[in-house]
């Protein structure tokens, strides 16, 4: 589709255009200036035509190493796969130095510029926008991001410049998996997302909170499509203590929640800790699918091939994620890349399939054959009659029992053993449900 991005310098409101145009609020918004340091890429639509709509971060005088480098480099990489460029302004403000800095990178492009002249949010704020004229990109055009003022004028514009549309017959495709970075702060999780695309996609810096919003990547490999969502790392809830970092921490909790994989990422040179086991509680909960990712594995091992002793450790400290295939990366070293990939794509099958019935009932008999459910104090004991999987992603199991009180957590335990030992449920959540039913009536449906 074609692109459209927005540049501007910090605070002028890109992000809340973005999110205006996109008709989400997928970026952070907030009165701090810089808040925005990645580009976040979202679909949208105007008058039939579809684009995708990029934020970036604001461009600041003098960036050209460190934090504010990485950004003016993000920026650039998105100026030069443009089709049409927004340069937004802050109409209140005027044209500040930095503006005049922007315009000059932008005259550059080869893409064609609108000059968008936000925070007007009322018609005697117009006459403001004027002074835009001088920077020679034609006329601006007064919006109003926060309220939606003006914003369909700036739609139509951008639609008159797209690109013109090639007709091609569309294939089905098959739903791209969403793929959730998650883990504590500075653990390598954008520095993994890079090495995964093979370009410096999203801002790497040595400081911790770095990423603050969920950053969205779609890309194909080997035919396959993946949404990689970069996340901010995740501190224990009491330590966070700013409305910008608990809101960046709310995002990561629901890019696990809207994933089909979610990968742990953990240092490899760090002992698993109280957070990450509460990291991996979360994915469980939300019922994903779950990879163990050892990244910075180039600084404990001399070799990409993780160990059996280190992989039992990892997964006896996460035993209530103990079903999940356990890698070992080094974004530096470029190692464990394409294992992660494939261990991915097996977690994401199993999520979503289904076991049949025929095979799901067998497994359960046998496993009851071999061990029968314990009996209480006066002989009673749980019987299964019947079992379907009516659910996935998760998996989720209906067993049809005499009386579903007297199922004993442990031997729900055994059950999810026995069904892991014969079926692909690797990475995967298993859940059970138990309902009621009598004797006569499973014999009458048997």
């Amino acid at each position: 589709m074609p692109v459209v991005v927005i540049v501007g310098r910090p605070n002028v409101g890109k992000s809340a255009l973005f999110n205006r145009l996109v008709r989400q609020r997928l970026a952070i918004v907030d009165d701090v200036p810089g808040l925005t340091r990645d580009r976040l890429y979202a679909p949208t639509e105007w008058s039939g035509r579809p684009f995708t709509v990029v934020d970036t971060g604001g461009l600041v005088s003098g960036s050209a190493g460190g934090l504010g480098g990485q950004v003016r480099a993000q920026v650039t990489l998105a100026i030069a796969e443009a089709d049409v460029i927004l340069f937004v302004l802050d109409a209140r403000a005027g044209i500040l130095p930095e503006d005049r800095e922007i315009a000059d990178v932008v005259r550059r492009a080869r893409a064609p510029v609108l000059i968008v002249a936000n925070k007007v949010d009322a018609e005697s704020i117009e006459p403001s926008a004027h002074e835009f004229y001088a920077l020679g990109f034609g006329d601006p055009i007064p919006v109003s991001a926060h309220h939606g003022r003006g914003t369909g004028d700036l739609l139509d514009a951008v639609v008159a410049l797209l690109p013109e549309a090639s007709v091609t017959a569309a294939e089905p495709e098959s739903p791209a998996v969403a793929v959730a970075l998650v883990g504590r702060p500075n653990v390598g999780k954008s520095s993994l997302v890079n090495a995964m695309l093979g370009e410096s996609r999203v801002v790497v810096d040595a400081a911790p909170g770095t990423t603050r919003d969920a950053v969205d990547t779609p890309f194909v490999r080997d035919g396959r499509r993946y949404v990689l969502i970069d996340t901010a790392g995740l501190r224990r809830r009491a330590r966070v203590d700013e409305p910008i970092e608990a809101y960046s921490a709310a995002r990561a909790r629901r890019a696990i929640e809207r994933a089909d994989v979610a990968v742990l990422v953990l240092d490899a040179a760090e002992p698993v800790g109280d957070q990450d086991q509460r990291i991996a509680r979360e994915i469980a909960d939300a019922g994903r699918g779950v990879v163990i990712d050892m990244t910075k594995w180039d600084k404990v091992a001399t070799s990409p091939e993780i160990d059996a002793r280190r992989r039992r450790a990892v997964l006896h400290a996460l035993r209530f994620i103990a079903y999940a295939p356990v890698v070992a990366t080094s974004a530096t070293a470029g190692w464990g890349i394409a294992p992660l990939l494939e261990a991915v794509d097996q977690v994401a099958a199993a999520h979503r399939g289904r076991i049949p019935t025929g095979p799901l009932n067998r497994a359960i008999g046998d496993a009851v054959a071999a061990h029968e459910p314990p009996a209480d104090p006066v002989g009673r004991r749980l019987r299964i009659y019947y079992a379907t999987q009516p659910q996935t992603q998760p998996p989720t199991v209906v067993l049809f029992v005499n009386e579903p009180k007297r199922m004993p957590e442990a031997y729900r335990r055994y059950l999810e053993r026995a069904l892991r030992a014969q079926f692909n449920l690797a990475g995967v959540p298993l859940r059970f449900v138990l309902r009621q039913r009598s004797e006569q009536a499973s014999a009458r449906t048997s």
